[in-house]
């Protein structure tokens, strides 16, 4: 399905553009917690590749494109490269990061979500693994960086929200044959600009219903 979606070139290029983007936020989260230059390209590595990895483990698209492709795996050394030589620069620009940070969770909860239908998945199991694909790569970087996941804190911007958005329009697409490379482009619009007016707003998710618990929160 995604090829009748998107040209295998354009697809392909897309890939790489999101993972060069997923893959500087891992390696600026290494520097800001002084890791090595191995360090580093593991964080990389791992935010750009993680939740494509767990897609296509699950769905037994072996070998995964992480490694079938060695641009896959050569676009995120590059992005820690740029990192480690170039971060306070990098840093500055992080309002761009962010917005191609964005771009790229629209684009990965849709591919991930169509991918997982074409090896047979039902609709929800499919909208699950879109949402692992866009924000897998972020929860393995803050847990090997012993930090509570991002997605997973009331005081972070909503991230999973919007990948949840983008993979739930797809799978209704599909149900209603509906599915085409304009719908699923407005899916990724969709997602990428929940997330931008999240970041914009500082929207997030509600915590506990009626919540009066005394511990000290955590920033």
């Amino acid at each position: 399905m995604l090829h009748e979606l998107f040209s295998p070139s354009v697809q392909h290029a897309l890939d790489l553009v999101g993972i060069f983007v997923f893959a500087i936020s891992g390696a600026l989260l290494a520097v800001r917690k002084n890791f090595d230059v191995f360090g580093i390209a593991v964080l990389a590595e791992v935010t750009a590749l993680g939740g494509g990895l767990f897609r296509d483990l699950i769905i037994g698209a072996v070998p995964p494109a992480a490694f079938s492709d060695l641009g896959y795996f050569v676009t995120p050394l590059l992005a820690a490269v740029l990192v480690f030589f170039l971060h306070p620069e990098v840093e500055r620009t992080q309002t761009a990061v962010n917005v191609f940070d964005a771009a790229g969770l629209g684009l990965f909860c849709v591919t991930g979500t169509t991918k997982a239908y074409d090896y047979g998945l039902g609709l929800t199991s499919s909208a699950a693994l879109g949402l692992a694909t866009a924000v897998g790569g972020g929860v393995l970087r803050d847990v090997l960086a012993n930090e509570v996941p991002s997605l997973l804190r009331w005081d972070r911007d909503l991230y999973a929200v919007p990948a949840i958005v983008g993979s739930t329009m797809i799978v209704l697409f599909i149900r209603f044959d509906f599915l085409n490379a304009t719908t699923s482009g407005l899916a990724v619009v969709t997602a990428f600009l929940l997330r931008i007016a999240a970041l914009k707003y500082h929207w997030r998710a509600p915590r506990a219903w009626n919540r009066r618990s005394s511990a000290l929160e955590e920033a």
